[in-house]
């Protein structure tokens, strides 16, 4: 969990020298704008001055309605002349304005006293980095997908062959891409290991990364420690409630491996609670596991699958282990 402290406050660092360096940009056109248009500085020092001015006569004295709105016209006045040079000179007010990365939060991480959506986003990419995922999605991507390691024999336990149930759940993730904005969905790969179900979810989360979306990765086993290190309260550098609020918060929210962490009536209470809190705020999730149907309700108690079942578009992986093929180049 010092890990996840240092990666908060590389954040908080990181957008304290974009802040600094759009200020500094700031300070260099005003810099220019004066030297060269003299009379822009004396408006600039004006308007400061008379809103002063007007700061300190109202802490004073009760203002006439009529003498703070002579303040506000006088700055109105020197607003429209300092428009009016701008525009005669090629410029505009857009010029005077601090060319912040994130205009929301102006560079500062926080919006409304909350997390803003991009600290949360350089958190992610932060938390891939550390976790080696970014060179992951490099390589598991859509254009790096071969339908060719998949069998077309028919599977007579399944009535389809693995090329048709994969197609399915290529074609799927594709639309779900496709539709993120305007359609809410979420999805449930299932089926033994080495099939594709995390390459899936890392070629999905690769594409709205590039959209610009908030995308949070996490196996069920590092989901549920942090949990159980938040309810302990065993971080108190990072916060750990503040990374399980980006669990609930994030775009889409994938959780791979469901069922291989240590299963208790704590873990399965708190998986309810960030699948419904995700149903109700319309943020979208896809879960992979090695459990399906019975092994899944056996695992998991009515109210999670139940959640699972309604809510979640069902994708089987079959077939065997395509890894071997990939090695051995079959």
């Amino acid at each position: 969990m010092g890990k996840l402290s240092q990666i908060f406050k590389e954040a908080i660092r990181d957008l304290e020298r974009q802040r600094l360096r759009a200020q500094k940009a700031l300070e260099v056109r005003q810099g220019y704008l004066y030297e060269k248009l003299p009379r822009l500085k004396e408006i600039d020092d004006e308007m400061a001055g008379a809103g002063l001015a007007l700061a300190r006569f109202v802490l004073k004295r009760d203002a006439a309605v009529n003498e703070a709105d002579a303040f506000r016209a006088k700055n109105e006045q020197l607003a429209e002349e300092k428009a009016k040079i701008l525009y005669e000179n090629g410029y505009d007010d857009a010029f005077f304005l601090d060319v912040y990365g994130c205009e929301i939060c102006k560079d500062t991480g926080f919006a409304d006293d909350k997390h803003c959506a991009c600290l949360k986003q350089r958190l992610i990419t932060k938390y891939y980095e550390m976790s080696n995922l970014s060179k992951v999605l490099e390589r598991e991507n859509f254009d790096a997908f071969n339908i060719n390691y998949y069998s077309d024999v028919i599977d007579i336990a399944h009535g389809v062959s693995p090329r048709d149930k994969i197609n399915r759940a290529w074609t799927t993730s594709l639309r779900f891409v496709e539709n993120f904005d305007t359609k809410f969905e979420n999805l449930l790969f299932h089926g033994p290991t080495g099939l594709g179900k995390t390459f899936l979810s890392n070629c999905i989360a690769k594409e709205l990364l590039d959209m610009g979306k908030t995308v949070l990765y996490t196996t069920a086993t590092q989901l549920f420690k942090l949990v159980e290190d938040a309810r302990f309260n065993r971080d108190k550098t990072f916060d750990s409630q503040s990374y399980l609020a980006m669990v609930t918060d994030v775009d889409l929210l994938i959780i791979d491996d469901l069922g291989t962490e240590f299963s208790t009536i704590v873990t399965d209470a708190e998986l309810f609670n960030f699948i419904n809190t995700r149903l109700l705020r319309k943020k979208s999730t896809i879960i992979s596991t090695n459990l399906a149907g019975r092994n899944l309700e056996e695992h998991y108690s009515d109210r999670v699958t139940s959640r699972i079942f309604g809510e979640y578009m069902m994708l089987e992986f079959i077939g065997d282990d395509i890894r071997i093929a990939k090695k051995y180049g079959s």
